[in-house]
């Protein structure tokens, strides 16, 4: 059971880090982080700052994810594409927000853990599959959103395909040392400040534990 009284103080951290979008802040309040987090590390779930996650990946601070959430800015019958599940916390906000959201892990280990988290919230409308993020997922394209939760030179051509017209996609653009997250609709980039994700890797990792 969560303390009120540190929820509390986990809302007025986001605020203070930049995170004022008021549905946002509601669906973070609403996603429990602890049950995303790796269990030695449930402790720090409410600290804004980025866990350890297996093969070197990150759980990314909550208040980036408020930032990313916000520029991205779901809808109540919006269709959300995510590229890197890691933990599945992210997803599991924008569910909160949006009708429903696909989300894809090269990680098959990963993929798994968060598909066991996701049915232990009852997310119905969250799916997640093992795929190489750089490609999509056109299956169930085209998208109103689509996040990535990585670093990259340019959005892949495969992902603007499956966006919709009118349609945004959000992710950090730039190399190891300088980001920005880039808000792209209608053909146009809107700079949304500096950030810092870990750069998207290509393929499917075969090596990890069967999904």
């Amino acid at each position: 059971m969560t303390d009120p009284a540190r929820l509390m103080r986990f809302v007025l951290e986001m605020r203070q880090a930049g995170v004022t979008d008021a549905r946002v802040l509601s669906a973070l309040e609403r996603t429990p982080r602890m049950h995303y987090a790796p269990a030695h590390l449930e402790g720090l779930a409410l600290d804004d700052v980025g866990l350890p996650l297996g093969h070197a990946q990150t759980m990314t601070k909550p208040s980036i994810v408020g930032r990313v959430i916000a520029a991205l800015s779901p809808e109540a019958n919006d269709v959300v594409l995510e590229i890197g599940t890691g933990s599945g916390f992210q997803a599991a906000v924008i569910s909160d927000l949006a009708h429903r959201v696909v989300t894809l892990e090269r990680w098959r280990d990963l993929a798994a853990d968060a598909r066991g988290r996701f049915g232990r919230a009852r997310l119905m409308r969250t799916f997640c599959h093992v795929a190489d993020g750089f490609d999509g997922w056109d299956e169930d394209g085209p998208y109103d959103r689509i996040v990535i939760n990585a670093a990259l030179d340019a959005p892949p051509p495969p992902l603007l395909a499956q966006l919709k017209p009118g349609g945004a996609l959000v992710a950090a653009l730039g190399d190891a040392q300088t980001q920005r997250l880039i808000r792209i609709r209608n053909g146009s980039q809107e700079d949304l400040g500096p950030i810092k994700l870990q750069p998207l890797e290509r393929g499917v990792e075969e090596d990890s534990a069967p999904a």
